[in-house]
């Protein structure tokens, strides 16, 4: 073999090299901006998934609201000593002025028992307004308030609490459960 032949083999050997390693690489290239594209859709997907799956789960629609309490809250009320129930959220002077509705989910544990639910607000100048919830069904339902219905209410820049109440009179029987949930404020 001479040189001429040594080269042009050399040449060709580096050549083809060189070529494997171009496919090579653009094939990774396209390979890993495929899997790049996959996972940016499937996080999208799996966001999308959950975001639904909580707003149903909550049974909550969509609305800018302040929650006051997350999670069901139980009353349990047994009248054969008191003659009455609560349960109460310590708003700790919060300004309720800028939202317009009182919103919750409320169940009651014993359908065929007939429960009226007292809602009421106190304010730091000690003014007491409070609004009647008939009939609680046995399954979840959400409730919704207007603040305009607490009358007695003439300042809501500092409200120190929301009460609820299940009283003898407004049910009955002796015995139940009330539960109430997604407590929150609404615009």
């Amino acid at each position: 073999m001479d040189k001429k032949d040594i080269y042009e083999h050399l040449a060709k050997i580096y050549l083809d090299a060189s070529s494997k390693k171009k496919k090579r690489n653009k094939s990774h290239h396209k390979l890993f901006k495929n899997l790049f594209i996959l996972s940016i859709f499937m996080l999208a997907a799996l966001s999308t998934a959950l975001f639904s799956s909580s707003a149903k789960r909550h049974h909550l629609p969509a609305e800018t609201a302040l929650f006051l309490q997350n999670g069901p809250s139980k009353i349990n009320f047994n009248f054969d000593p008191a003659s009455r129930e609560t349960y109460t959220i310590n708003l700790n002077r919060l300004n309720v002025g800028r939202f317009k509705q009182l919103a919750f989910a409320l169940r009651n544990m014993n359908p065929k028992d007939t429960i009226a639910l007292r809602v009421e607000f106190t304010n730091a100048f000690k003014e007491r307004s409070e609004v009647y919830i008939k009939d609680i069904p046995g399954k979840w339902r959400d409730v919704r308030i207007n603040l305009a219905q607490f009358e007695n209410i003439n300042d809501w820049s500092e409200m120190n609490s929301l009460t609820f109440t299940v009283e003898a009179w407004n049910a009955a029987r002796k015995k139940g459960v009330v539960y109430i949930d997604n407590i929150r404020l609404t615009k």
